[in-house]
């Protein structure tokens, strides 16, 4: 008997920011403190980051993804991973896509969950946009949906980030 399928509506909000933000930069954490960039991040490590941060939240299409594919993407020129380290242990991830000229995506952004709620977000928000500036980008994207976590929207909104849009989807479930 075939399994039926099972989808989870959601509403996406698309943001995008036409300029660098002149925001106050935010002051550094009281504790170690290190945001890397993983060139050519093994598949491994980015499936660990990818599912332990977006499993909450139902990030299934990297999910999807064969091993051959997702280290392809990943390890693209135009693809750049950073990751926020926290007294030395991987704390949140922020992926940048560059794949269409002039314009940067901010494709996944998000904690650890035992991070969430340690004043992590902004900072990493902040250092991320600043990273995606430095590139020749006329425009930030970034979207987020209600199945994100609460303080997703206002955190892009508080970085600068502008709604252009809004969309009734669904994600199939795994």
């Amino acid at each position: 008997m075939a399994k039926s399928k099972r989808f989870l509506p959601m509403t996406v909000t698309f943001l995008e920011m036409k300029a660098k933000p002149a925001v106050i930069p935010p002051p550094h954490p009281s504790t170690k403190i290190a945001i890397l960039r993983a060139e050519k991040p093994p598949v491994h490590f980015y499936r660990y980051l990818y599912n332990t941060i977006g499993e909450p939240y139902y990030w299934v299409d990297r999910r999807r993804m064969d091993d051959s594919s997702l280290k392809e993407l990943i390890q693209s020129p135009t693809q750049e991973l950073y990751v926020l380290y926290v007294d030395g242990n991987p704390a949140g991830m922020a992926e940048l896509d560059f794949h269409e000229a002039h314009i940067g995506l901010l494709a996944y952004f998000g904690l650890m969950p035992e991070f969430i709620g340690r004043h992590l977000g902004y900072y990493f928000l902040y250092h991320t946009v600043q990273n995606a500036w430095t590139r020749p980008i006329s425009t930030l994207l970034v979207n987020t949906c209600t199945l994100d976590h609460p303080r997703a929207l206002p955190l892009y909104q508080r970085m600068g980030f502008v709604p252009y849009s809004r969309e009734d989807r669904s994600v199939e479930l795994l």
